[in-house]
């Protein structure tokens, strides 16, 4: 995959995000979504050996579309300016924990677990977690996972209390605070260029397995 190519297509888009300009460049963007695609589809069957609940998907389950929705939003230009797939059990619709990989000429980098799950979906994450707390400590505490990515991504919406329902003084109660439980690792330019590229993901994404699982184990009962 050329991700340079990738990435200054994505940039020359940032700074001329119109129609006219990507209908005048579509056969530049699908070429690059062909290569895009193809590395997703060798990428999944590496991440099937280490987690087969993601099941069969291919990469059109997990890449998401360019094109934005710009119905309810400020931002009126009408087109994503990144590549993004998300590896999970029924691909980019999954409610499930996964792997994301992101390209984007600002910042790119892998990410996984759930971000902003609906309310009762969170709901059971905490339950599972103030009950499993330890099991997830352990699992962040593991040097593979450490390394790669340091910890939870702390999101900027966490809570500032407790949630309802659990004790003010339970020792992980800031574990409970989080709206998202996601983890996140920044994809150098000089990572991104290395011919080794998808075997450093797929080792990365191996580190996550276990926080994935962990997520998981409340869509098991």
């Amino acid at each position: 995959m050329d991700t340079e190519k990738i990435l200054g297509f994505l940039g020359e888009l940032r700074q001329n995000n119109t129609r006219e300009w990507f209908h005048a460049n579509k056969s530049r963007y699908e070429l690059l979504r062909r290569e895009f695609e193809s590395f997703i589809n060798r990428l999944i069957p590496e991440v099937f050996k280490f987690d087969p609940g993601i099941g069969l998907v291919t990469a059109q389950d997990c890449m998401f579309r360019i094109y934005k929705d710009i119905r309810f939003s400020k931002d009126k230009t009408p087109y994503k300016t990144n590549f993004g797939a998300f590896i999970a059990e029924n691909g980019r619709k999954s409610m499930k924990s996964g792997y994301y990989l992101h390209l984007d000429p600002e910042e790119s980098f892998l990410g996984g677990g759930l971000y902003m799950p609906e309310a009762g979906i969170l709901k059971q994450v905490r339950q599972e977690i103030y009950f499993n707390s330890e099991i997830l400590k352990k699992i962040m505490a593991e040097r593979n996972f450490r390394e790669v990515y340091g910890g939870l991504h702390d999101m900027e919406d966490k809570l500032k209390k407790p949630p309802r329902d659990y004790p003010p003084d339970f020792k992980d109660i800031e574990l409970l605070k989080h709206k998202s439980y996601t983890v996140w690792h920044t994809l150098s330019p000089d990572a991104l260029k290395r011919e080794t590229l998808l075997e450093d993901i797929v080792t990365k994404f191996r580190a996550m397995a276990p926080f994935n699982a962990f997520l998981n184990r409340i869509f098991d009962r």
